[in-house]
């Protein structure tokens, strides 16, 4: 929620109602007609404009009389939600892609006349006109985030702290997906497991607003049954397909699908990548103030759905289709294979899927993961951790991020560093930030050795190891956050294309595979596959750099596509 709220701060308090809902001027509605599907159309009162779920639902303009809005939560309760009258109009961020709607809406006591755009022409008529295209843009963002503080949308239903409901809880939230979360050990859950006679092994529940009730969904099956993942059309072909949805990979789907080129953005995990969950950064340029990863990311795919980029999340690419022979091919197209959905057909394909976070040589570890040991912290796992002592490992400027936002949090924080200092590896003004925490402990020099609790998931202890003098001791702790680095994300490639030494893609005049022209500084060894970000050799770790490699292999594909273009 708090990710909700720094977006809605972008209007002042006074006007955040005006502009959610904004009346438009008549020569406002006059070029809104010029965009339209076609005329005006009539409903008698209390007539369905649209229903929940509902896909292809297009933005209704009010020309005469109002159209009331109302949302559903998994326990099919309505919400009345507005009334818009002449001038206003329907819609939110689901407007833009054509995505089941999370609202629906009736014609009012005298019933309205309006005018429609589907998802193609509203994005036509933000772009081109910037008024409208500002006004829109900050209405649809708005009105999200009122969904999202209202609890509109499907309901999970879980342990608090279970690895799957947090699991759910993050894949939701960095779509910034409105949902409402139950804890089935409260009143409402309990009355809710009661309700559906359903055994405590089958949690976490997601309870969709259609009625349907999904029992330990995978996120793939939460994003097919909330329509988040998009149904690709068999046999279309891209101009670019990104691999990855994390700052690289946005960047590279908002400036492609600003420039025209139909663009796929592909990810089987969540929204944002590493970055997706850092909890502030503060040396991003242009946010003086500091700016979380969800915010940032969140904004992106804002932009990428807004230029008409295609995000498909999540859904995983498998195979890169090549053969010996991929290197001189450079006229066909490039294939992918997906977890599900079959394969996709791209002109070019840059692989932006960044890397992996290296877990610790632990044993029993993995039955640890997801309920008490944790590889990012959000406001999910914050919430676990309120008032008690926790442990973190790690000493870069992720361990630091996390560090000074669970600091406010918890009890006492444990920070473990296998080094001398943080000065090797931390940006100073974190290093500064943690010297003034008073709950935060630094130990260096140390490292965890072993974990103590039950396997069914709840970690007691920790036991943690001076590297220097062999001598152990124990801390009682319930959560573990980790942070040691990261690993490339490239085993789906399968030596496809060139890879360092360390696992990373090698691109540029770094190819040890000549060519009989100059490669781009981005290009694999592959020519129609690009790499940028993380997963790149030689690339710096920032999320500025990630973004600027999104904006510069734009411009190196162009090229690459005039190149292979036959002269008429």
């Amino acid at each position: 929620m708090r990710t909700a709220q720094q977006i809605e701060a972008i209007a002042p308090l006074a006007d955040r109602q005006a502009q959610r809902f904004p009346r438009l001027r008549d020569a406002q509605l006059e070029i809104v007609r010029r965009f339209a599907e076609g005329p005006a159309r009539e409903f008698s009162p209390g007539q369905s404009v649209f229903q929940v779920g509902e896909r292809d639902v297009p933005a209704w303009f009010v020309m005469k009389g109002s159209i009331e809005r109302f949302g559903l939560d998994g326990l099919d309760q309505q919400t009345s939600l507005q009334t818009l009258e002449a001038g206003q109009f329907t819609g939110e961020l689901h407007q833009l892609t054509g995505s089941p709607t999370l609202t629906g809406a009736v014609a009012g006591a005298d019933g309205c006349n309006a005018i429609a755009l589907d998802a193609p022409r509203m994005r036509t008529l933000i772009v081109g006109s910037a008024e409208l295209g500002e006004l829109i843009m900050r209405a649809f963002i708005l009105r999200r985030v009122g969904l999202l503080e209202r609890g509109v949308g499907p309901i999970v239903l879980g342990r608090a702290g279970s690895a799957d409901l947090l699991r759910l809880q993050t894949f939701l939230s960095r779509y910034a997906y409105p949902h409402l979360v139950v804890d089935c050990s409260s009143e409402r859950g309990r009355q809710m497991i009661e309700a559906l006679n359903l055994p405590s092994e089958e949690l976490p529940l997601l309870i969709c607003p259609c009625g349907r009730i999904l029992r330990r969904p995978t996120n793939e099956e939460a994003g097919a049954w909330l329509g988040i993942t998009p149904t690709l059309r068999s046999g279309e072909l891209y101009d670019v397909a990104v691999i990855g949805a994390g700052p690289a990979g946005l960047a590279t789907a908002v400036y492609a699908a600003s420039e025209g080129l139909s663009v796929l953005v592909l990810d089987g995990e969540v929204l944002g990548g590493q970055a997706g969950a850092s909890a502030r950064i503060e040396n991003y340029l242009g946010f003086p103030m500091g700016i979380s990863g969800l915010a940032l990311t969140g904004r992106a795919l804002n932009q990428a759905h807004k230029f008409g980029a295609r995000v498909a999340i999540p859904l995983r690419a498998t195979q890169l289709r090549c053969d010996s022979h991929g290197t001189e091919r450079i006229g066909e197209v490039v294939e992918l294979r997906l977890s599900e959905q079959g394969t996709v057909r791209a002109r070019t394909v840059v692989v932006a899927s960044g890397a992996r976070y290296r877990r610790p040589a632990l044993a029993d570890l993995r039955f640890f993961e997801g309920d008490s040991v944790h590889y990012w912290a959000t406001p999910a796992e914050a919430r676990l951790c309120t008032g008690e002592e926790v442990v973190l490992v790690g000493a870069g400027n992720s361990a630091g991020q996390a560090a000074v936002f669970l600091a406010s949090h918890v009890k006492r924080l444990t920070m473990i560093v296998r080094g001398n200092g943080l000065e090797a590896s931390m940006s100073r003004y974190l290093i500064d930030r943690i010297k003034m925490l008073g709950n935060v402990n630094v130990l260096t020099g140390s490292e965890i050795s072993a974990l103590g609790g039950e396997r069914s998931g709840r970690l007691e202890s920790v036991t943690i190891r001076n590297r220097t003098s062999g001598m152990d001791y124990r801390i009682e702790t319930k959560q573990l956050f980790v942070f040691i680095g990261a690993e490339p994300n490239t085993a789906w490639l399968d030596g496809c294309v060139e890879l360092d030494n360390r696992g990373y893609v090698v691109t540029g005049a770094h190819n040890r595979q000549r060519r009989a022209f100059a490669p781009y500084q981005l290009q694999t060894s592959i020519p129609r596959v690009f790499a940028i970000g993380d997963v790149r050799s030689g690339s710096t770790k920032r999320v500025a750099s990630a973004v600027g490699e999104g904006a510069a292999v734009v411009a190196q594909i162009h090229s690459f596509l005039s190149a292979c273009t036959p002269a008429a």
